[in-house]
């Protein structure tokens, strides 16, 4: 779940929501509602949220990466067998974090690097009603955010949002501009993201003059 500093309210993905966030909004995990027996469900399907992405393979031993889009990533495994993209029914044994929202995990039958491997660049997906009911106004999935337009407070198309990662220090929206070329990652704070219209497809920002501005030069003093 994306989240923006000072919040008390309390969620999973974020919930599906339009309009302002209260200044002070910043989710925590919520655990989900007890699994049915899962149901196997077309990718494309608009009751699908996207939880997760897995990566490459880790050691010898069916480890994989695995890219998290829950608030606490650690808590896609909780949620029990989700869906792969291809139809498959994945199941999570076991994930250790690795760096930010990134885990390493385990997944049921897969027991070397051949398989691992297979998982790769395989997105992975929950029923939404699975989630149950959002407790708070301004809850929603960050899944949601994903593909929506990004504008300025002129309704200038700026961009749409490729990913809403967390590396540590907060959410974040990666942003990729409308004219092509490198995404930018915008703190996705009050400051910076004063309105969200997700029912009309779009979130408003205020952004920096250097937002798509090429990385300077790195610091001499600063390691490889």
């Amino acid at each position: 779940m994306a989240r923006r500093p000072g919040s008390t309210s309390r969620g999973g993905p974020r919930a599906d929501r339009s309009g302002r966030l209260d200044p002070g909004v910043v989710t925590a995990p919520r655990r989900p509602k007890p699994a049915p027996e899962a149901a196997l469900l077309p990718p494309t399907d608009s009751s699908l949220v996207r939880m997760g992405e897995f990566g490459r393979a880790q050691g010898l031993n069916g480890e994989v990466r695995l890219k998290s889009y829950t608030a606490d990533p650690a808590s896609i495994a909780t949620y029990g067998p989700l869906l792969g993209a291809d139809g498959r029914l994945i199941e999570l044994t076991s994930v250790r974090p690795a760096t930010g929202d990134i885990l390493v995990a385990r997944v049921k039958g897969v027991t070397d690097r051949t398989g691992a491997e297979a998982l790769n660049r395989l997105a992975l997906f929950l029923a939404r009603e699975r989630l149950g009911e959002v407790a708070e106004e301004d809850e929603f999935f960050a899944a949601d955010l994903v593909g929506l337009d990004v504008v300025d407070a002129g309704g200038t198309l700026i961009g749409t949002v490729a990913e809403v990662p967390n590396y540590g220090g907060g959410d974040l929206l990666e942003i990729r501009p409308a004219g092509g070329g490198a995404t930018a990652l915008l703190p996705f704070t009050k400051a910076f993201v004063p309105s969200l219209d997700i029912a009309n497809g779009r979130i408003v920002i205020d952004p920096p003059d250097d937002l798509f501005a090429p990385a300077g030069p790195k610091p001499p003093d600063e390691p490889d």
